[in-house]
């Protein structure tokens, strides 16, 4: 057996796509060796800034023979008296054997000529250089390029390429790349490494690259990378500020990493702990060190015992330059942070009332006015909001008071300089001003969720301005005619509808989208008249829309996609789903409930059979009380007054409003199975399609209102099994 390697090399790649190129190199591979009839032991891929590379263990050295049947014409067609004919004989032809090595077999179609073909399987290394230039055409990337006179498009321009069958080279020509690349064994080491390192066989590949500085190994750099840095911050007494996000920049961005640990001058200290760590995390890719169990406030004016002074960082330099790399690190992070004191006391000279005034010149969108326009629209959002949810008296108070407020941060300088501080910003410099930390909260929460995992708001007044922030978005794009499609959603619109629903489910609050929609579309349309809008088209499409971002959301929480379209599927009337997402949520989860304790199918198989014969009836979709369309003098057997004492208790629930509904609605479902099984199969059973007119009518309705009674729960025609 034989271990491959392949090492892309490249000039330095951004780290996101040494990350998911990853990945998408294993796949392309296991597809393409599984295709040629190539079976191995492993598939393993790697990734530095300037290379990706997979290798592939217990590989045979040649494919697999291809042995195919290949059916020909009937056999009355190809022999006769037993002697070939042209068919028999052009078929031989095209499948390389003689006619004489044709066989008669039956099928279900009457006797057929087949031929057996067998195909020699290839070299391994054949097979493999034909398949390597689309394996490295075949990796997508954001902003791919070209370079020099070549047509090859890649992340960074491609500088070598080592391709080996254990210690043999695999031939392979990449010409459409400037300048052109044939494979070799001759990888690069570290950067700073001198010269070419030879790569002597695809199973020493790792070690020769250690051996020059490089782990190549991912995994392996991000497990030695993570133990540095818990070694370093418990060295210190503190705890790492390291989200994953930006641990997974830091194991692509170095080939061979070395802890630093740098200083931070206490003067800084005097800085919002956010400035601090957004500096060093999002700009500078240092992680920022907490003391040990520290309490986070999040409306802290400075960092105070909330960060140490120091950092931690890696390094991808070479080891004696250690105390050279982290004077300049720490030369730059002073640098950035004396620009950052700089701008917060330039804000601080400023009045968040200035600050609010100069939003008027700004332009929000085209169409959509400054904004001020669209504070002055978001306010008027979170008044409607507040008059519609049950909250509490003072966070109504705040969350009307910070609405107004809540975007002023954004002509800030810092702000216009770290963009990542909006709504944080503008927190701390109302708290400083004596806004009370409720209208402050307010400010710091209304963007959140800023995506998906995210935290949601934790006040009341915060989660309001949250939803008002979200449906003026909404509202506003949509008026301009722009939707998402594809791919394409410039302005988290998306993003939008789900942090909406979000919000509501976290603080089980019931909101009649509806109506809030039909007012609000109103309310636009004498406020941007350059967009013409029309109320009605604008409300439909936006609640279209908000449908969809529910069923989407349901489904990525974990609810079967068929349970998912029976409460919130295409074709459900809206006026009901979006009255009070929070009771679609708790129909979606009760369904969920009956199926893992078994008690759906019975009730599923019923409500169906009835609902198929249903739809003849003459009877309303929200009829859900028998009483005065069903009569019982028309009863012919015990099971219809069997099936109508049913619907008459099923009704009671049914009638009835809230969440609160469903729990006994479901369960007298469950109870009631065997009653309506009996009225369509049991020993006093009913022809429902019977010939008298009457009665016909009558057993339908009976059909009917269960029908209405179960789609009050869910559409079960649309559930699965």
């Amino acid at each position: 057996m034989a271990t491959f390697l392949l090492e892309i090399g490249t000039e330095e790649l951004p780290a996101d796509f040494v990350r998911l190129a990853q990945p998408q190199l294993q796949a392309i591979v296991a597809r393409d060796l599984q295709e040629a009839r190539l079976a191995c032991d492993a598939i393993r891929t790697g990734g530095t800034p300037r290379r990706l590379a997979v290798t592939v263990t217990g590989l045979p050295r040649q494919q697999e023979d291809l042995v195919e049947d290949r059916k020909g014409p009937p056999a009355q067609q190809a022999f006769r008296d037993g002697q070939p004919t042209q068919a028999a004989m052009g078929f031989a032809r095209r499948c390389g054997c003689s006619p004489d090595q044709l066989e008669i077999r039956d099928t279900d179609k009457g006797p057929f000529v087949f031929a057996r073909t067998t195909e020699a399987g290839r070299p391994t290394a054949e097979v493999l250089a034909g398949c390597i230039p689309g394996w490295i055409r075949s990796l997508q990337g954001r902003r791919f390029m070209r370079w020099g006179a070549g047509d090859g498009r890649f992340s960074r321009p491609l500088r070598w390429l080592v391709a080996l069958l254990d210690e043999a080279v695999v031939p392979v020509a990449l010409s459409d790349v400037d300048p052109p690349l044939a494979s070799d064994r001759l990888s690069r080491g570290h950067r700073l490494h001198p010269g070419t390192v030879t790569i002597p066989s695809a199973a020493g590949y790792a070690a020769a690259l250690e051996a020059a500085d490089v782990q190549v190994d991912r995994e392996a750099r991000g497990a030695a990378i993570r133990t540095a840095l818990e070694a370093g911050a418990t060295a210190a007494g503190a705890e790492l500020d390291l989200p994953e996000a930006l641990f997974d920049e830091l194991v692509d961005l170095v080939e061979s990493p070395r802890l630093i640990e740098g200083s931070i001058d206490t003067d800084y200290l005097a800085l919002p702990p956010e400035v601090l760590s957004t500096v060093m995390r999002s700009h500078q890719r240092y992680v920022p060190l907490r003391l040990a169990n520290a309490a986070a406030d999040p409306l802290a004016l400075e960092a105070g015992e909330a960060l140490m002074p120091r950092f931690l960082c890696l390094s991808n330099g070479l080891a004696a330059a250690a105390d050279t790399i982290r004077r300049g690190n720490e030369r730059v992070l002073r640098a950035r942070l004396a620009d950052a004191a700089f701008f917060l006391a330039a804000d601080r000279r400023q009045s968040s009332a200035e600050r609010v005034e100069a939003l008027d010149r700004v332009t929000f969108a085209e169409g959509l006015g400054s904004l001020a326009d669209r504070s002055q629209r978001l306010a008027w959002l979170a008044d409607r909001l507040c008059r519609r949810l049950p909250l509490a008296d003072t966070a109504a108070v705040a969350a009307r008071r910070a609405a107004p407020l809540c975007k002023h941060d954004l002509v800030s300088q810092m702000v216009g300089e770290f963009p990542e501080l909006q709504g944080v910003m503008g927190a701390k410099y109302l708290l400083a001003e004596g806004e009370s930390r409720a209208v402050a909260l307010a400010v710091l929460e209304h963007y959140q969720p800023r995506g998906a995992g995210d935290a949601l708001p934790g006040s009341e007044a915060g989660a309001v301005l949250a939803l008002a922030e979200r449906l003026e978005l909404l509202l506003s794009i949509f008026a301009r005619g722009e939707r998402p499609s594809g791919s394409s959603d410039p302005y988290a619109l998306r993003r939008a509808g789900n942090g909406l629903l979000q919000i509501l489910w976290d603080r089980d609050w019931s909101l009649d989208l509806v109506a809030l929609m039909a007012e609000a579309t109103a309310h636009w349309q004498p406020l941007l008249p350059e967009l013409a809008v029309q109320p009605l088209t604008l409300a439909a499409d936006l609640l279209d829309f908000l449908r969809q971002r529910l069923a989407s959301l349901l489904e990525e929480v974990g609810f079967g996609a068929d349970l998912v379209q029976a409460v919130a599927g295409d074709g459900v009337s809206l006026e009901r789903l979006l009255r009070d997402p929070a009771d679609a949520r708790a129909r979606v989860e009760l369904l969920r409930r009956l199926r893992s304790e078994g008690s759906l199918p019975l009730v599923q198989a019923v409500v169906q059979r009835a609902s198929r014969l249903a739809e003849q009836a003459d009877l309303a979709a929200d009829q859900v009380n028998p009483q005065g369309v069903v009569d019982p003098a028309l009863f012919a057997s015990p099971s219809e007054a069997a099936v109508l004492a049913v619907l008459e208790r099923l009704g009671v629930h049914a009638a009835a409003s809230g969440t609160g509904r469903y729990e006994p609605l479901a369960r007298l479902l469950g109870e009631s199975g065997t009653t309506l099984a009996a009225f369509f199969d049991g020993p006093d059973s009913v022809m429902v399609l019977c010939d008298e007119p009457e009665v016909r009518r009558n057993r339908l309705r009976l059909l009917a209102v269960l029908r209405n009674q179960a789609s009050v729960l869910a559409d079960f025609s649309r559930l699965g099994g």
